[in-house]
């Protein structure tokens, strides 16, 4: 190579990533392919974990790789590689190409159109890259920080199951055979504290983090040691309920999952197949008529702020759902052949920062506003199905009695379909956590079934 392959932040230099992507799509040309693209990554970044005051893990991070995809009208195959030289690069390209003629044609294969490829200037308004100069003595100290801050809330808080800090930042580029070369630089932070309380038969566990691209908008050290030390505190002497049938709150860490649901099932992947709730329901209510669902991808420092999609085309500003009804699908130029649609720029899965509406009310309110039923902080197992919306997860929490938190629960299951769940959202709080692609409040729902006690 004879571009600087690294930078002094230790990350491939832009011209290094220009020029490799460069030599890959036109190896791929020379030999054959008809269409190429390729992805080229370098990342680096730290991780310390504290237990107890002492160090139990230190781990420094840095990778390179690059992935080539071929066509050969319209047989497609893939390969990678970590070797980054003109001969590693060489070699990956022409074992994707060996997978192409070994594969059958596809009619639905091939780049996404070349006209809907993004402009990939400006991407340093999306503010993205936010180095920290943070050493690991720093970050073992932070750490420490956490975890004494923790123990300090109450001598019930017996033990550490660990404090976390993470830096990591990573610099790549998208390249095709229509021309597109997209180059970004981005930066993500993190601090979190686990710890345990109680004793015996009586332990309890919880955690608080803090997470974002700039470590200046992160929690400090000790509010999250602290946040967690009181979660755990909280949880102490949690008991079973009685099976019914009741309103359930969810905080926002776990209700951005139920809206992790929906998108997965409003994804050209899950509706090619046939496996998602949402089929033919284009234009119908599928939420409460008080929801609407945004796509804003250009939030600076947002978490899933971009320009491009995993294809080159350009994200955009979308509204998925307004006032309840699905407006649009998730679809990356194969799986909008396959429908006979066209693509939507969201190539890769996901949504670039959904924004779910919400009123007024804060997080006392929604308790004030639900009277008496479950407030869930904990979900466990994996148990949503997009195909059907059957939904179970075991969950804990807190049961709330007169709009109040009267005691901790635990050991119990939750049930409904996402469906019901969707159309039955009385509320979404203004305690909206801005830290994650989807950006979303407390979600208060009508009724789930609540299996405890027999």
């Amino acid at each position: 190579m004879t571009a600087v392959a690294e930078s002094a932040d230790l990350l491939p230099t832009p011209e290094f990533l220009q020029r490799s992507a460069e030599f890959a799509l036109e190896t791929a040309r020379a030999n054959g392919a008809t269409q190429a693209s390729v992805g080229l990554s370098g990342s680096r970044g730290f991780s310390v974990n504290v237990r107890n005051g002492e160090v139990e893990s230190l781990e420094f991070q840095q990778d390179r790789d690059l992935g080539i995809s071929v066509y050969i009208g319209q047989q497609k195959g893939h390969a990678s590689t970590g070797d980054l030289s003109d001969a590693g690069i060489r070699q990956a390209v022409l074992a994707a190409l060996d997978i192409a003629r070994a594969t059958g044609a596809d009619p639905f294969n091939g780049l996404a159109e070349a006209a809907l490829m993004a402009d990939a200037r400006g991407i340093e308004a999306l503010d993205l890259d936010h180095p920290w100069a943070v050493t690991p003595e720093q970050a073992i100290d932070l750490a420490c920080i956490a975890e004494n801050a923790a123990f300090a809330v109450d001598a019930r808080i017996s033990a550490s199951d660990g404090a976390s800090v993470n830096t990591h930042r990573g610099r790549g580029i998208y390249a095709n055979s229509h021309g597109f070369y997209g180059i970004s630089t981005g930066s993500s932070h993190s601090i979190s504290c686990v710890m345990v309380g109680g004793s015996g038969s009586q332990m309890q566990r919880d955690y608080w983090y803090s997470s974002a691209r700039s470590a200046e908008d992160l929690l400090s050290a000790e509010s999250i040691g602290r946040i967690a030390g009181e979660r755990t505190l909280a949880k102490l002497g949690a008991r079973k309920i009685d099976t019914c049938t009741a309103p359930v709150l969810f905080v926002p860490q776990l209700a951005r999952g139920l809206w992790g649901h929906l998108l997965g099932a409003m994804s050209g992947g899950a509706l090619y197949r046939r496996a998602s709730f949402l089929l033919d329901q284009m234009g119908e209510p599928i939420c409460a008529p008080h929801i609407t669902l945004a796509q804003r991808p250009f939030i600076p420092r947002g978490a899933g702020s971009a320009l491009w999609d995993a294809e080159g085309v350009a994200a955009r500003e979308r509204t998925l759902v307004k006032d309840g009804v699905l407006q649009g699908w998730l679809l990356g130029s194969y799986s909008a052949r396959k429908l006979g649609l066209q693509t939507t720029g969201n190539a890769g899965g996901g949504a670039y920062n959904l924004l779910v509406s919400h009123g007024d009310d804060d997080f006392a309110a929604l308790l004030r506003r639900m009277d008496r039923g479950l407030l869930v902080t904990e979900l466990m197992g994996s148990g949503a199905n997009t195909m059907t919306g059957d939904y179970s997860r075991g969950a804990a929490g807190f049961w709330v009695e007169n709009g109040q938190i009267a005691y901790p629960v635990q050991e119990i299951t939750i049930a409904s379909t996402l469906q019901q769940m969707l159309k039955g959202i009385v509320a979404v709080g203004c305690d909206v956590e801005t830290s994650h692609s989807i950006r979303t409040g407390s979600v208060l729902i009508e009724q789930m079934r609540i299996a405890g006690k027999q």
